[in-house]
């Protein structure tokens, strides 16, 4: 298992950061540290990039090593899709999408395993079908929020004409209910997550674009936050978010049931 993590200064020792969700590498195991050689990025073969222009040769490596991973354990494919805020975010390897377009059915569990195994971090891996996803593209805001900005294995051009399929909506909306009942139990970035898929299905109804970034600004304008990282930090009020992210969500929530209500006449 090979693990990529950086160098941070401390008060007595330096030290080596490494993510707590891995397989492998137990506590009180010795291991061999190495040097990471920056240079090697003119010999990697680089991604497609979207919506984001710059990205440092040790992600680079990375997404490469999720590309061959994936393509060493599926037949065919389409496209491999690396997204999530890993593709911008410094050293944040705790939010990787992985997205298969691929007409074979894969097991998801299996594959999420083994390329966390393979890269040490926590990955998301959803296999979809090319139609599907061009219909997803069309009526649901986490595809296009990983469009958005993300790293592909190949080319790809998607000209999409949106449409609101209220159920589909209804029923991602309802995943970010858990927040409320949870706010004391959940961690900071799923906090995040719920959070992100409430703005973005917001707003998606209200006829705006969605992407990563824009939903992030949402995000800091609707609960008078600085930066997002106050919610993955779970630096948050309690009482002033949940008030704040009850409004969002009960307004939301309408909009949806007129539209499924609206629908069925």
């Amino acid at each position: 298992m090979v693990v990529i993590g950086r160098v941070s200064k401390g008060s007595k020792m330096d030290q080596v950061y490494i993510p707590k969700n891995r397989i492998g590498l137990d506590i009180g195991r010795y291991v061999l540290i190495s040097s990471f050689d920056e240079g090697k990025e003119s010999k990697i073969d680089k991604p497609y990039f979207y919506g984001v222009s710059n990205v440092g040769s040790l992600k680079i490596e990375i997404i490469n090593k999720i590309f061959r991973a994936v393509e060493n354990s599926v037949e065919s494919y389409e496209n491999i899709i690396v997204g999530g805020s890993f593709i911008d975010e410094g050293f944040d390897f705790n939010d990787i999408d992985v997205l298969i377009v691929s007409d074979d059915k894969l097991n998801v569990k299996i594959i999420e395993k083994m390329l966390e195994r393979d890269i040490g971090a926590k990955i998301h891996v959803v296999f979809i079908d090319n139609k599907s996803l061009i219909e997803g593209m069309s009526s649901d805001p986490l595809y296009i929020m990983i469009l958005s900005k993300c790293a592909a294995r190949k080319r790809f051009v998607y000209r999409i004409k949106r449409k609101i399929n209220y159920k589909i909506l209804d029923f991602h909306l309802l995943k970010s209910k858990a927040l409320v009942d949870g706010f004391d139990v959940l961690s900071g970035r799923e906090k995040y997550k719920l959070t992100r898929n409430m703005i973005a299905i917001s707003l998606f109804l209200k006829g705006k674009k969605v992407s990563l970034d824009l939903v992030d600004k949402e995000i800091n304008k609707v609960f008078g936050l600085k930066d997002v990282r106050e919610i993955k930090l779970n630096m948050l009020k309690k009482n002033d978010f949940l008030r704040r992210y009850k409004k969002v969500y009960e307004g939301t929530l309408n909009i949806v049931f007129r539209g499924i209500k609206d629908g069925a006449k």
